[in-house]
């Protein structure tokens, strides 16, 4: 699978007329937890050659390549990613720390050493906690749920515990987050769900687990309400972000 991934990156890069800098895996095999159907989600970043950030008309920032049942490929372009860094935007992050990765590229750690310093607590909180609220209110209050969703409600919620104690990005593997200090009832309940995920079709819907159920409802009022008292922590410097964006331009 890595080869033909490679090879629709080389596609995308003759097709679309770019450099793609960055490329890997996010979502479930990234974290760690694939189901056996699991596709395969390609993330990337890329920059145009300069003449197409002076078009009066502009470009389109983003490629979606594919989406079938076996890949998932999409896009930003360099000047999206450096925007959404600046906003503390905590996908860009996840995809910098993926532990798979497909293409990379001098230009692109010279990038993340500069993004590095606008990663912000209060953002990626609020973020994480806006995933974790969502997958609870849609997926996860019937008897019957798909054991999938528990693991976007869990990690989320698991990764702001990490950032309230660290300060930093969170790890991108499950196995790193589940390492924290956790009531054992729990961390058997979300080991037992786990297994059953990791040999089950995605599709598949399971009866309820108390226990991590308890843990969601009662984490998700918790860290709303710690969420509401940090400080703003936004880096608000662009001059760093644009001397990265001209640099990488000139190549």
């Amino acid at each position: 699978m890595e080869k033909e991934i490679e090879e629709k990156l080389e596609e995308i890069e003759q097709k679309e007329q770019v450099r793609i800098l960055y490329a890997v895996e996010s979502g479930s095999r990234a974290w760690g937890f694939a189901s056996p159907d699991s596709d395969y989600d390609v993330r990337f970043v890329y920059v145009r050659p300069q003449e197409a950030y002076l078009r009066l008309e502009g470009v389109r920032d983003v490629i979606e390549w594919q989406l079938d049942e076996v890949l998932d490929i999409n896009g930003w372009d360099l000047k999206k990613a450096l925007i959404q860094f600046q906003r503390g935007n905590v996908t860009l992050f996840e995809w910098a720390a993926s532990p798979i990765v497909y293409r990379t590229s001098e230009a692109w750690k010279k990038i993340y050493e500069t993004a590095q310093h606008y990663f912000s607590v209060k953002t990626a909180v609020h973020q994480y906690l806006g995933t974790a609220k969502n997958t609870y209110m849609q997926y996860l209050q019937d008897d019957m749920v798909r054991y999938k969703k528990y693991f976007y409600a869990i990690r989320p919620l698991l990764a702001v515990r990490y950032i309230e104690e660290n300060r930093c990005p969170a790890p991108i593997l499950f196995e790193e987050l589940m390492k924290q200090d956790l009531p054992e009832r729990l961390r058997a309940a979300i080991e037992s769900v786990q297994r059953v995920k990791m040999i089950s079709d995605e599709k598949k819907y399971n009866p309820q687990n108390p226990e991590i159920q308890k843990f969601i409802a009662e984490e998700l009022v918790r860290q709303q309400e710690a969420a509401e008292e940090l400080p703003k922590d936004r880096n608000d410097d662009w001059e760093t972000l644009n001397h990265i964006f001209l640099e990488t331009l000139r190549g």
